[in-house]
């Protein structure tokens, strides 16, 4: 095995190759490392069913993008995790994300696992695929296609240790439909169809976390009714005996990366903590989900962070 001492080599051949052999030959390394010090990848799903039925304080848990430096920013997050003694916290990176950093699961999972190993870290680590979301244009084109696409990155994930997946098909929610349930069709039975797929495909014993996503962000705020409609036919889709998703992801007013003012500055984020409390506690009550997500919260101010386990959201 390699050394511990020789992890800032293994992570700057890692992210430095662009063969994507040699970088699942060095991730492999590295998860030997991970192994031995007591590092574990993992799914989050127990915890948030747990929050589900309503056992155990609530707290939100953050979702952090490293979009940079991944292994450099993921070790100062353990380095605050071990001050804090805190557990319950993922790493993630979307589809878009992946593209335009150029960071491939197996190259994030190892980045991320030899932060844990550089900082002495012990424990579960989440990582988690955000936003694996479905192009509208290009579903509507083909959705045999869109689909199968979303599939192969979706195997690529899990195979690298990205046991908790964000399934966003919210892009093909048809607002132009006469009714909610007919308007939400399309996304629930396209998040159904990816969550059996994860089911097949997830290694055996381990459970992957899987979300679904009722409203865009950046799009119009969420709505109970919404929630509603969307739950129902997605477990409708699902075959008798298949784990659905653990929590929701809805709009409540933000948007990805903010709204740029005239002078250059970031707008202020006008979050609708109400309709954040009403979805989460519906969810939970109703069908037994952790809650709901608050997503793009990137450019909201820090005093706005301490209101969200006040709404009861999950995660964040």
């Amino acid at each position: 095995m390699v050394a511990v001492d020789q992890i800032d080599i293994l992570v700057r051949d890692l992210v430095m190759t662009d063969a994507l052999g040699q970088k699942q030959e060095i991730a492999s390394k590295i998860f030997d490392l991970a192994k031995a010090q007591g590092i574990f990848l993992s799914s989050i799903h127990d915890l948030y069913r747990t929050a589900g039925r309503g056992e155990g304080p609530h707290f939100t848990v953050p979702a952090m993008n490293l979009r940079s430096l991944t292994y450099h920013l993921a070790r100062a997050v353990f380095r605050v995790a071990r001050r804090q003694h805190a557990g319950a916290f993922i790493f993630e990176i979307a589809k878009s994300e992946m593209g335009y950093t150029n960071q491939p699961p197996i190259e994030y999972t190892g980045a991320v696992l030899a932060a844990a190993v550089k900082e002495k870290y012990v424990g579960p680590v989440f990582i988690q695929a955000d936003h694996f979301q479905i192009k509208a244009k290009s579903y509507f084109e083909n959705p045999q296609k869109e689909i199968d696409s979303l599939k192969h990155l979706i195997a690529d994930a899990i195979s690298a240790g990205f046991f908790n997946i964000d399934i966003d098909s919210s892009p093909i929610v048809d607002l132009k439909k006469n009714t909610i349930p007919k308007q939400q069709k399309e996304n629930f039975e396209v998040c159904s169809r990816l969550t059996q797929f994860i089911r097949d495909i997830q290694p055996p014993g381990l459970m992957v976390s899987v979300g679904g996503e009722i409203g865009e962000v950046g799009g119009k705020n969420s709505t109970i009714e919404e929630l509603k409609a969307f739950m129902d036919g997605y477990l409708g889709s699902l075959p008798q005996g298949v784990t659905g998703i653990s929590k929701i992801s809805i709009q409540t007013g933000t948007s990805h990366g903010g709204v740029v003012l005239p002078d250059g500055s970031i707008a202020e984020a006008n979050v609708d903590f109400d309709t954040l409390k009403n979805l989460s506690r519906y969810a939970r009550e109703a069908y037994h989900l952790g809650g709901a997500v608050q997503h793009g919260a990137s450019t909201l101010p820090p005093k706005a962070f301490n209101k969200f386990p006040e709404a009861g959201a999950l995660e964040i």
